[in-house]
């Protein structure tokens, strides 16, 4: 929607020609940023007054979709188109670079791909995509002589006529005629779940709205689902009949506790359908049996304050009787394996163990198949895949060589098989599918991802350092750069980092990034507390009162990687998105020197305001990692370091922000009114760039292809900065 007049554009864009006076007659004006007007808000809590001149840029979510504007929204809008153009203006000389950089990008990836088969219940299954197409194809066949693959279903025609297109999950019945499946087309992660009979290749009537994106057949009429509030957390979950009203759809779950979500799923033994229902720290399930869809799901354990916990259930088979393993924190802060029988759940002295808690080795993941556990886990840093055989105990463990890298369990659905496919990617090596025999612990490459054109792996080199921080932890930092590139002290070296969730930020291979390490750049991921790399308490010191451990670290990798000559002082970049961008935005307000040019993409930076009300999507869960504001304690440690309440009078490094304004998790006024607060107290000369994605959500751009343009205009604003623009 375009709803600027020409003139607000170009007044934006460039300022009169005295304010933009130049010795040169012909010299070009400069542009200038956008004027966002001042409409002081006051803020209060706990005694303590903000003021908030940028609170206008808020839109309700009726306003955003409303068909016909008012007056506010398009006064946003217009800001925001405002922004875009202007940022377009800033990066004029780099438009050609940007296009150039986008095709190089493009040319790297096989048009024409297909994935891995893997079989379920009788199928094999897989996806292509086509040339010159944004989205894959979904494919099967059945595991018989003769048979023929059928296309079941084609995400370009689903996206046809949407600027945005993401498909959820799909699940095929039991009896496999038909497929649910749901999208989105706004990219507000409200997914519209349609059932298709395969037969016929046609959609049953049955629509329904506004759920989470998964679902799970109990029988081959009965589907479970999980529906989502107003504040988009799923919080019910329903009984769909198919061939009834879904306005009658029975609620058979609702989870009241604000700080949970839920969600819904058949178990990999195929006898129950699942109920998980889990807040940061705390989590619950339920169960059903598959041949019992209308009657009412059993708690597998009450929920216990800060016990995590997941289940997996074995079916009975060879005379011994179906039981449950459990990953649990229970007495274990990286995580054990415990074992229940079917009616023992509910008391934990009944729970016997598996795999030991270990105080050096996260515990990360258990697949369960008939004669063998497949064991995932995090040792100083980086995954293993541990296999061990039930029959007689015996374990062995797949190698990996590279400095640093991921491994992964894939897509395994099947229980009763000797074989895991597992897949495997670090900096220099492009993700591939490997399928290992379980017993002779020998392993076949089934796929590695083609990067066409040059690339040689072999050009490229990777490393894996540990950098002391300020207070005696030791931080892992993964690098790789191309092999030529000097350890002078004169590379300009992008430090990527998240630091949240006890999410883990893996050194996985990317053919776009090539295009940097190409140019000479150094690419570094500093693997901060607040990830999980090094475990839960790895987690812990970096979150709640430990929280300004995040933003110390990621300092002290900079400042190593500078002393130790991997990175130019006058061309150190830093990068993260989401609770990355608050990353990024914490560490240019406490070190604005130390950065030439800072990257932070749906950037999470006005913390104590989204904290301190509940009516914005997600908020309520996230008081275990944040804390609750309405707690002074709390409040007082997130004022210390929410970069839109930090902002000060500085020399800023230059900065492009991105956000989507259809974004669910970050709502995008919040880098809107960073951007224009950033600017009120810029001290130099440096740009502050505002991109808004207004097609899109948290994950950006839809499309294999129509992402690389973002990550075109990222690289391309980088180069520029680096003086790498002829």
């Amino acid at each position: 929607m375009k709803i600027i007049p020409s003139v607000l554009v170009l007044a934006a864009l460039w300022g009169t020609a005295c304010n933009n006076a130049d010795p040169s007659m012909n010299a070009p004006l400069r542009p200038t940023p956008p004027q966002a007007a001042k409409k002081p808000f006051t803020l209060t809590a706990h005694g303590h007054v903000r003021t908030d001149e940028y609170h206008w840029m808020r839109l309700t979510e009726e306003q955003r979709n409303a068909k016909e504007p008012d007056a506010h929204t398009r006064e946003v809008i217009a800001h925001l188109e405002a922004e875009n153009a202007y940022s377009d203006a800033v990066l004029a000389p780099v438009k050609q670079l940007r296009a150039d950089l986008y095709k190089e990008m493009k040319a790297r990836i096989k048009e024409t791909d297909l994935s891995v088969p893997y079989r379920e219940n009788g199928y094999w299954y897989h996806y292509r995509f086509e040339e010159g197409k944004e989205y894959a194809v979904h494919v099967r066949r059945k595991d018989a002589a003769g048979a023929v693959e059928e296309d079941f279903l084609n995400e370009n025609a689903l996206a046809e006529g949407f600027t945005y297109f993401d498909l959820g999950d799909f699940e095929v019945s039991p009896n496999n005629r038909l497929v649910a499946y749901s999208v989105d087309r706004v990219g507000r992660r409200q997914y519209e779940i349609r059932f298709r009979d395969l037969s016929t290749g046609t959609d049953l009537p049955d629509v329904i709205t506004n759920t989470g994106g998964g679902c799970a057949f109990a029988d081959d009429r009965t589907v479970f689902y999980p529906r989502k509030d107003k504040t988009l957390r799923s919080y019910r979950i329903y009984r769909h009949v198919l061939g009834t009203d879904p306005a009658t759809d029975v609620v058979v779950y609702e989870e009241k506790d604000p700080a949970f979500s839920c969600d819904v799923y058949r178990s990999r033994s195929e006898r129950f359908v699942m109920i998980t229902t889990e807040s940061t720290m705390s989590s619950e399930h339920l169960y059903l049996p598959v041949d019992q869809p209308m009657g009412g799901f059993e708690v597998f354990l009450p929920r216990e304050e800060e016990h995590e916990h997941s289940v997996m259930h074995v079916p009975a088979h060879g005379g011994k009787p179906g039981h449950w393993y459990i990953l649990t924190n229970w007495q274990a802060q990286n995580f054990r394996l415990m074992q229940c029988a079917e009616g023992a759940t509910r008391d934990k002295a009944r729970w016997t163990e598996v795999v030991p808690h270990r105080a050096e080795v996260l515990l990360e993941d258990v697949d369960t198949f008939k004669d063998h556990l497949v064991i995932s886990e995090r040792r100083e840093g980086l995954t293993h895949l541990r296999i061990r055989r039930l029959s007689d105990g015996r374990e062995h463990e797949i190698r990996f060589n590279d400095p640093a890298y991921v491994a992964y369990s894939g897509t395994n659905p099947e229980w009763d098989t000797d074989k895991l496919r597992y897949g495997y990617t670090s900096l220099t090596t492009p993700s591939s599918v490997y399928e290992h025999d379980l017993n002779a612990a020998t392993d076949v490459l089934l796929k590695q991802q083609e990067v066409l054109g040059t690339f040689n792996a072999a050009d490229y080199a990777s490393e894996r350092i540990w950098v002391p921080a300020r207070d005696g932890a030791q931080v892992p930092v993964s690098l790789v750069y191309r092999k030529g590139t000097k350890r002078d002290g004169s590379a300009p070296l992008l430090l990527y980092g998240y630091g949240s969730y006890g999410h883990s930020i893996d050194p996985t291979f990317s053919s776009g990034r090539l295009s940097l390490l190409d140019r000479g750049f150094v690419f570094a991921i500093a693997h901060i507390r607040g990830g999980e790399e090094l475990g839960r308490a790895w987690y812990e010191n970096g979150r709640m009162e430990h929280k300004m451990n995040t933003f110390t670290d990621f300092i002290d990798c900079a400042d190593h990687l500078v002393k130790e000559r991997y990175a130019d002082p006058a061309r150190l970049f830093c990068m993260g998105g989401s609770a990355g961008g608050l990353l990024v935005g914490a560490v240019v307000n406490m070190r604005p020197e130390l950065w030439k040019a800072a990257v932070a993409e749906v950037p999470f930076v006005d913390v104590v305001t989204t904290m301190l009300d509940d009516s914005i999507p997600l908020t309520t869960g996230e008081f275990d990692e944040w804390g609750d504001p309405k707690e002074k304690a709390a409040y007082d440690r997130m004022l210390a370091y929410s970069p839109y309440d930090n902002v000060k009078d500085a020399r800023y490094p230059a900065l492009l922000v991105t956000t989507g304004f259809h974004d669910s998790q970050v709502q995008y006024w919040e880098p809107a009114k960073w951007v224009a607060r950033l600017r009120d107290h810029q001290q130099g000369d440096a740009p502050i760039l505002l991109h808004t994605n207004m097609e899109a959500g948290h994950g950006g751009a839809s499309g294999r292809f129509e992402r690389l343009k973002e990550v075109a205009l990222i690289y391309a604003f980088l180069m520029e900065q680096a003086g790498l623009v002829k």
